[in-house]
């Protein structure tokens, strides 16, 4: 499918679909990339292209709850830095996003609420800007 198509299967509810015109402008002011390639085969994307659209289609259905899973994952650093912006950008526009990530700092940096888990149970949670300072994460996670 193209990247069009994926945005368009986004839009599954009948409140998405009368709005998508609105959420598909939204979208590639986000993604500006997504509407360069919007009729591209998704599968030509690239890694950080790929997961642009992932995170682009699960909008498409205007969610109240954003849920991702390492987005980070295997891609590059630079990458990285970039969807890590992105998803700053949507937290500051309302949107509530559970992230799930092994990379702590930036999960730290841009999160409100903390919970540090470690063999299926929370070990230590709290408010994300205070954990970032907690000598515990620094030596664990941060390696300071």
């Amino acid at each position: 499918m193209t990247v069009y198509e994926n945005l368009r299967m986004g839009a599954y509810t009948r409140r998405a679909s009368e709005k998508f015109e609105d959420t598909l402008e939204w979208i590639f002011g986000l993604f500006p990339v997504l509407k360069e390639f919007r009729d591209r085969l998704a599968n030509t994307l690239s890694g950080g292209e790929q997961q642009m659209l992932a995170i682009a289609r699960a909008l498409m259905s205007l969610p109240k709850l954003l849920l991702m899973d390492e987005p980070s994952l295997g891609l590059a650093p630079t990458i990285v830095t970039k969807l890590y912006e992105k998803i700053k950008e949507l937290r500051e526009n309302g949107v509530t996003i559970l992230l799930v990530e092994q990379n702590v700092r930036n999960a730290l940096e841009i999160s409100d609420r903390t919970y540090v888990l470690e063999s299926g149970r929370i070990t230590l949670s709290g408010n994300s800007k205070e954990l970032l300072h907690d000598e515990r994460i620094k030596k664990t996670y941060l390696g300071i």
